[in-house]
């Protein structure tokens, strides 16, 4: 029965062409505005590391005096200060942490051939690559006694290993960052997440860094950090050893906590370092705060999907009812005129549950062909938002589940349009018709 509604549904379009081609219309238009927005959305707030992300911690302390505040809910601040981060990196136990910043260099090869060219890096610990997953395709990290020793030492990803050298197996090979000579010692597979989860001071959706150095370079070379730094009292600071010394905030740290008791143990130590801290004269609070936050509940904390994101979102779907609306009122039409014929038929002996759903499956099948057609639209309409906003280009793409829902909304949106139609031709009196025939 169902592949015979099908086949009415389907005459019935081509029987009013140009009715039919302005509903499709109406509701790609819907859905192309719809799913482009719901797209974004939906890609901003997915979980970045689904498998780990309940494990992955971002760590804050309350450094400051009484009295002074920050503009988060909690009055923590986003970031640590350098002495914090070394010290919490020297904190005992066997979990993967890593300090980092975000920095850059001119990046060349010291030849007449290799034009050098600013790149942003990533200045962090060895643990950085197993915590965030980042794939090893030739070599690895650089070893404890290179980060102790601050040895000139770099990891690269495989597109800058082409770019640099044509080819991906650059391990042993040299490249200059600025004036110092660094060698290759990983290259890593391409890594670009949606969303720069691990360091949302400086740009949640930013592409990740393709370069990276060990932290102790922070010292070593006097390497600044790129990003934010941010400060609660008034300090001179007259060289970057007074900054690394100071109570600036411009370090990030991320701890892997992979059960209950290792996430207790660690706030204990932290607990424990503050206190230490408060006997030597900081941490001036009569009660002190830290905060371990995972991925998720980071990426809240710091307001990923802000409310404009929101807005648009529903603004869009108000959009897709004003369609929804304008489809009802070509359906009324259409089935209305068609009143005759469905006397005919249920004078012959079909039963207004059958009329009901012959032309709900009419309807359905409307949605589908305007919800393909919409797909289209979405995805010219992700391409204006690429090419208008490049930083959302890892964003403004449709996954598998958008691409299925789209189709799904088109369909339900259409259906909705219908019933009522439905309903009111499926109470067509027979007797009426057959008089007028």
């Amino acid at each position: 029965m169902f592949v015979h509604y099908i086949d009415l549904a389907w005459r019935s379009l081509r029987q009013t062409p140009m009715v039919t081609f302005l509903m499709i219309l109406a509701i790609a238009i819907g859905i192309g505005v719809t799913m482009t927005t719901l797209s974004v959305y939906h890609m901003m707030s997915m979980d970045p590391i689904p498998h780990k992300s309940d494990r992955l911690f971002a760590v804050q302390l309350q450094t400051m005096d009484d009295g002074e505040t920050w503009l988060t809910d909690d009055d923590i601040p986003y970031q640590l200060t350098y002495p914090d981060a070394i010290n919490l990196q020297a904190l005992p136990g066997e979990f993967p942490r890593a300090a980092m910043i975000r920095a850059g260099f001119s990046v060349h090869l010291n030849t007449a051939r290799s034009k050098p060219f600013i790149e942003n890096a990533r200045v962090t610990g060895r643990d950085f690559f197993s915590m965030f997953d980042l794939t090893f395709i030739h070599g690895g990290a650089w070893t404890e006694a290179q980060s102790r020793d601050a040895a000139p030492v770099v990891v690269i990803d495989e597109e800058m290993a082409q770019q640099l050298f044509g080819k991906t197996d650059v391990v042993g090979e040299s490249l200059f960052l600025g004036e110092r000579r660094q060698e290759i010692v990983g290259v890593t597979q391409k890594w670009r997440p949606t969303i720069k989860f691990y360091d949302l001071n400086n740009g949640s959706f930013g592409k990740a860094e393709r370069l990276f150095v060990p932290f102790s370079h922070v010292k070593a070379y006097d390497v600044d950090t790129w990003g934010n730094t941010n400060g609660w009292k008034f300090e001179e600071t007259r060289d970057f050893n007074d900054k690394m010394n100071s109570e600036m905030l411009w370090i990030q740290f991320w701890v892997q906590l992979d059960t209950p008791q290792q996430r207790q143990a660690f706030g204990d130590m932290l607990m424990a370092y503050m206190q230490q801290q408060q006997n030597q004269g900081r941490f001036n609070r009569d009660t002190l705060a830290y905060s371990l936050q995972d991925v998720n509940a980071w990426m809240n904390y710091n307001d990923v999907i802000s409310e404009d994101n929101k807005i648009l979102v529903g603004l869009s779907f108000m959009f897709l009812a004003v369609c929804v609306a304008n489809i009802l009122g070509l359906l009324l039409a259409k089935f209305m005129r068609r009143a005759a014929d469905v006397g005919v038929r249920r004078a012959l002996g079909a039963s207004k549950r059958q009329v009901f759903y012959q032309h709900l499956v009419e309807v359905g099948l409307l949605g589908l062909l305007g919800g393909t057609l919409g797909v289209l639209f979405a995805q010219l309409g992700l391409l204006g938002v690429r090419q208008t906003y490049n930083y959302y280009e890892s964003l403004a793409n449709m996954d598998w589940v958008m691409l299925l829902s789209a189709p799904a909304i088109a369909i339900s949106a259409c259906i909705v349009a219908g019933l009522y139609p439905a309903w009111l031709v499926c109470r067509t009196t027979p007797a009426t018709h057959l008089k007028v025939q």
